[in-house]
């Protein structure tokens, strides 16, 4: 192979599922021209979280799936060496695809014991099955960031918490499923963006800690796994001013943090790979085309995600960088690609998902995570109760299920007047809050008035409160001490509102927990 064939093979440039033809073709040209190495799918350029300024009109989307395989399909045709194919499925396949098995988001996962282990282990051998199946190698996830700053903006519902000692342990057991299920994984985000209130796809986050206070906490999941084998990190578009000599340099295109700390250091021997290379943190610093890249490479990452200026950036590092260290990639690479079979190409079909067994699995999940924040009151007049709910879904199963419990009409948040007309009988209220979005933006999708309305009832009467969705959530109702209870289900699924009926109905233990 020539230099810069080899030099192809760093790159994992973004691909859309949902594309134009004149799109598809032009990612065919690249491919058979640069001698890509990978490609990293996304649902489509609309859906694409850095690209803000240039998200183009909406398609079709029906039929993600099968334009998923038909598009890896044809990319692997047009390739000197099989493709590696990744996508970011921290919670399945479903994080890309509609219609595809969704799994309990990691802040749901993390709500359970850590005895549990082994409920980690299962969903991600369920999810590294499904990716195999689509024809996926490499999934980048798990996310090893503790979440210990309750502003963050971007990981919030994607980490396993704020307890070092399970985020180290769940990760380990989402990583080592794929492993065994013969699909890669990727720890991110390295050195840790858990503690950091800045967007890294708008802004630069700068994690103001020592070193010391580092190795304590944001470093420990990754240390652990070093030490145990990993094979894969996505290092983070953050300032780690500790570890650059007190620069704030994006520690994804520096050399003190990949090359001197987590290469020589930390003793890592696996895969390094860039987080994606459009992001606003460290692609408005560099205008001329290909010197991110360069810089990305050079600093030690083997990877580079999301590039823009592919053709550009190979011939500045074929000009620029050693070919020793282009060899070095290169040979991880190629060790990579057969470890995890990329180097077979087979023809993908389109998989039948067993959905009956997945909805028994999420309902012997739902209860380990199920969470009493604030224990229900054990005797409620339910005869003078009244059911409310806040953004129900098309099919309120938790309300279904209970309606031999409380009996009367569900009545909706948004539809009782401010003097509560009509609910004066009652003495208390089964609230169930179906929560928008897991992102912080906006309030998670609540509005601030109705959620005043609700603290307001609650003055007034016993409320015991099901929360589905992120407890992150709670921070937005301003007096939630008000509450009789509150229970939080994290997820809307049809299996957790069921499970949730039967927590409140006295059949079922919430087995979940916050520590």
């Amino acid at each position: 192979m020539t230099l810069k064939e080899k030099i192809g093979q760093l790159f994992s440039p973004a691909a859309f599922i949902h594309d134009s033809e004149e799109n598809i073709e032009a990612m065919e040209k690249l491919i058979a021209e640069h001698h890509i190495g990978g490609l990293t799918f996304f649902h489509s350029r609309h859906s694409a979280a850095a690209n803000f300024e240039q998200r183009q009109e909406k398609l079709s989307y029906e039929n993600t799936l099968e334009k998923l395989i038909e598009q890896i399909n044809r990319y692997q045709l047009v390739t000197k060496i099989p493709l590696m194919i990744s996508i970011d499925a921290e919670f399945g396949l479903a994080m890309r695809i509609e219609h595809s098995p969704q799994y309990p988001y990691a802040i749901s996962l993390g709500a359970m014991d850590i005895s549990e282990k082994s409920y980690v282990y299962e969903t991600g051998k369920r999810m590294a099955r499904d990716l195999k199946a689509a024809g996926i190698h490499l999934n980048f996830a798990p996310v090893a960031d503790i979440n210990t700053n309750p502003n963050n903006p971007v990981i919030g519902y994607r980490s396993f918490g704020t307890n070092k000692e399970k985020v180290s342990e769940f990760a380990w057991q989402m990583y080592k499923a794929h492993i065994d299920e013969e699909v890669g994984a990727c720890y991110k985000h390295f050195p840790g963006h858990g503690d950091t209130d800045v967007d890294s796809h708008l802004g630069l986050p700068i994690l103001q800690k020592s070193k010391e206070e580092l190795l304590e906490e944001e470093l420990f999941p990754f240390a652990e796994a070093i030490s145990s084998g990993l094979d894969m990190i996505m290092v983070g578009h953050l300032a780690v001013p500790a570890l650059t000599n007190g620069k704030n340099i994006p520690a994804s295109i520096s050399k003190e943090v990949i090359k001197n700390f987590l290469k020589t250091e930390m003793k890592f021997e696996g895969l390094v790979v860039s987080d994606a290379l459009n992001m606003k943190s460290v692609s408005d610093k560099f205008p001329i085309p290909g010197q991110l890249e360069y810089e990305a490479f050079i600093a030690g990452n083997d990877i580079l995600c999301f590039s823009e200026n592919i053709s550009e950036a190979i011939d500045l590092i074929a000009d620029q960088a050693s070919e020793e260290q282009i060899d070095e990639s290169f040979q991880k690479i190629m060790t990579w690609k057969k470890k995890y079979g990329v180097l077979e190409i087979k023809k993908i079909k389109v998989p039948a998902f067993d959905w009956g067994d997945h909805s028994e699995f999420q309902l012997e999940l739902a209860p380990k995570y199920l969470t009493e924040i604030k224990p229900l009151e054990e005797v409620l007049d339910l005869e003078n109760c009244c059911k409310i709910s806040l953004n129900s879904p098309d099919t309120n199963h938790f309300f279904n299920d209970l309606k031999d419990t409380i009996e009367g009409p569900v009545f909706t948040l948004e539809d009782i007047g401010d003097d509560f007309q009509g609910l004066q009988k009652y003495d208390c209220a089964l609230v169930a809050v179906f929560v928008p979005s897991v992102k912080p933006v906006n309030h998670f999708g609540l509005e601030p008035a109705l959620l005043e309305k609700l603290i307001r009832l609650s003055k007034l009467k016993k409320v015991s409160l099901y929360l589905f969705g992120t407890p992150l959530s709670l921070r937005e109702f301003s007096q939630s001490e008000v509450f009789a209870g509150i229970v939080c289900a994290y997820q809307h699924f049809e299996e957790v509102q069921k499970k949730a009926a039967l927590h409140f109905t006295g059949k079922l233990k919430a087995e979940g927990h916050r520590k």
